[in-house]
């Protein structure tokens, strides 16, 4: 028997208290209230989900629009489906129907299988609309989906308006790119490319930043290749592709973000740099760094996002921890003495330097940093940016600093001999100096300096202490669950070291919250060493890595490895994420 009807609020009102969900007094109370003019055109469990009712049949949670979504799931018999916006493929999802078709019947696809298509609705008692369907997505057969409709209504609208604005940009003609990368094409009669100021690109660079604030992303990529470029979102350290664009589409929004960044436009041959400020929905000033780099199918650019809430944070969030957040203050009260911060390229360092920068920021200290770039704007330091156009380079930069005063100097990154020399000198002379350091592990930061010219017995007379670090992704806490330890992979983890292997660990399985990832945000592990006079006499010596790593060994300096395996006993993380990212040397 097929039913064929709309839903409406005292359907449901009837159904719920049927079903024992709400009561008599209830339904009165909705029945009864008067709605606003904008309240007339939500759908019935938006209204119901308005009033906040207790949950009858679970009196500790009450009737959110997500619950009616699943009571009525399993009322209609129509699988409940959650949209991931990471992994919609969203050309071919809006080619199955036309806006209009979808408007009119509240219906949207949202996944291509390889028998099915996924079509959602949120009203799951209509279906004429079906048999006008099936002839097009033949051979393919409808499955049908119920869809909350806050979901439908938001990307019934974004689906169409993105792939509207890639189609018009097509064919919207105004210029003649010109020669397009290393394969430079002849197309005759062609002067059908994008222009970078239309407003279907300017619509889809809107689209692809609020995408990228709302999924917590800290790079966009957009990569040119032959016919349809990428666009790309880094998000907790992991690449996803979001969106697959036509090039010359692609070739107009790189150009849109370039003109945005005051970059030279006209110039596609040579890698530039540029900066972007905008805000995010929430309302908050967010810096993006852009860089371009000429590849064979035309320029990819890269968008760094330096987003405020995620630079600047507390020890606790940053995972510092008992012991080590003690040892770390009272390494950085040191009046004067360098302190290094290590690891590759995206570990956190720049957000544990500032972060300890904004502690010791006080109102009696005078705190410099010069950076290449200056990733976030601090109202209590005083910052300078690298500008090698004037040969304004880090060692001039801390030399000019050192003329001002500074109780406190941060140098972005020691990169050559002259800021390592620039940095020890300015230690001698009394200041307290953060800077950061691209090695694997603490000790190595050591023999580091001597490769880039050092005198040993400066560095020990200036480094106070360093600070390795990587991020590792966190379990969410939503769906992580109980697994066995396989013995092997916790001997290869901690190696030598004696820690009581655990009974279980917890293992990533994925869900709606986490994007079926398994993982939600990141947390630092530390290897923090601070340098002890025997130390000291060992560098000063000319000691090697191997007897600098017996040594921190001996003062009981914890590596990476063994404080990722305690976050692994704490069930914040799993031992494939720490295997992922921990140098094991």
């Amino acid at each position: 028997m097929t039913f064929n009807f709309e839903i409406d609020t005292s359907w449901c009102l009837d159904q719920l208290q049927k079903d024992g969900r709400i009561t008599e007094r209830d339904k009165m109370l909705i029945q009864t209230t008067h709605r606003q003019r904008e309240q007339l055109k939500w759908h019935p469990l938006q209204w119901i989900a308005n009033f906040n009712l207790v949950d009858q049949s679970h009196p500790q949670s009450t009737l959110t629009l997500n619950r009616l979504c699943q009571w009525l799931a399993e009322k209609s018999g129509v699988p409940f489906y959650i949209i991931d916006p990471l992994k919609a493929d969203v050309p071919a999802l809006t080619a199955i129907m036309s806006q209009e078709f979808a408007v009119r019947n509240r219906i949207l696809a949202v996944e291509l299988q390889n028998e099915h298509v996924l079509i959602a609705t949120d009203q799951p008692y209509k279906n004429e609309w079906i048999a006008n369907l099936e002839r097009t997505v033949l051979p393919r057969k409808i499955q049908r989906v119920l869809l909350s409709p806050d979901q439908l209504q938001r990307y019934l609208v974004e689906y169409y308006q993105v792939s509207r604005a890639v189609s018009n940009s097509q064919k919207s003609s105004s210029y003649d790119r010109e020669n397009k990368g290393v394969e430079a094409l002849l197309q005759l009669g062609d002067t059908q490319n994008p222009d970078a100021n239309d407003q279907h690109i300017v619509k889809l660079v809107d689209w692809v930043l609020q995408f990228a604030f709302e999924q917590g992303a800290s790079d966009i990529h957009l990569e040119p290749r032959k016919d349809t470029g990428k666009v790309r979102f880094r998000i907790d350290g992991v690449l996803h592709t979001i969106y697959n664009m036509p090039a010359n589409t692609l070739t107009a929004v790189v150009s849109r973000i370039k003109i945005l960044g005051r970059m030279n436009v006209a110039e596609k041959r040579k890698p530039q740099d540029g900066r972007l400020k905008t805000r995010t929905p929430k309302g908050q000033e967010t810096e993006l760094r852009l860089s371009t780099l000429p590849t064979a199918f035309g320029e990819k650019l890269v968008m760094r996002i330096f987003d405020p809430e995620v630079l600047v944070r507390s020890f606790q969030q940053l995972g510092f921890e008992g012991r080590l957040l003690d040892d770390w203050k009272a390494l950085t009260s040191h009046s004067h003495g360098i302190i290094l911060v290590t690891g590759p390229t995206g570990s956190g360092k720049t957000t544990t330097l500032y972060s300890s920068l904004k502690q010791l920021a006080t109102e009696e200290v005078n705190v410099c940093t010069i950076e290449d770039p200056i990733e976030m704007l601090e109202p209590s330091f005083n910052q300078m940016q690298v500008n090698t156009g004037i040969d304004l380079g880090f060692a001039d930069g801390v030399r000019a600093l050192m003329r001002q005063d500074p109780d406190i100097i941060m140098v972005g990154e020691i990169r050559d001999h002259d800021t390592a020399n620039m940095a020890i000198q300015a230690a001698l002379t009394g200041h307290l100096v953060l800077s950061t350091l691209h090695t694997n592990d603490a000790p190595s930061s050591l023999t580091r300096l001597h490769d880039l010219g050092i005198q040993p017995f400066l560095t020990a007379a200036t480094i106070l202490g360093v600070l390795a670090q990587r991020l590792v992704r966190q379990l969410c806490p939503h769906c992580k669950r109980e697994t066995f330890i396989n013995e092997q992979e916790w001997k290869h983890l901690t190696f030598d070291y004696t820690i009581q292997m655990p009974d279980f660990v917890y293992e990533a399985v994925g869900c709606d919250e986490c994007r079926q990832t398994g993982y939600k945000g990141r947390v630092g592990i530390y290897e923090f060493m601070p340098l002890s006079i025997e130390t000291k006499q060992l560098i000063g010596a000319n000691a090697d890595l191997t007897q600098l790593r017996t040594q921190a060994r001996k003062e009981h300096v914890e590596p990476l490895r063994i404080a990722g395996a305690r976050k692994v006993l704490a069930g914040v993380t799993t031992l494939e994420e720490v295997l992922r990212v921990v140098p094991l040397n």
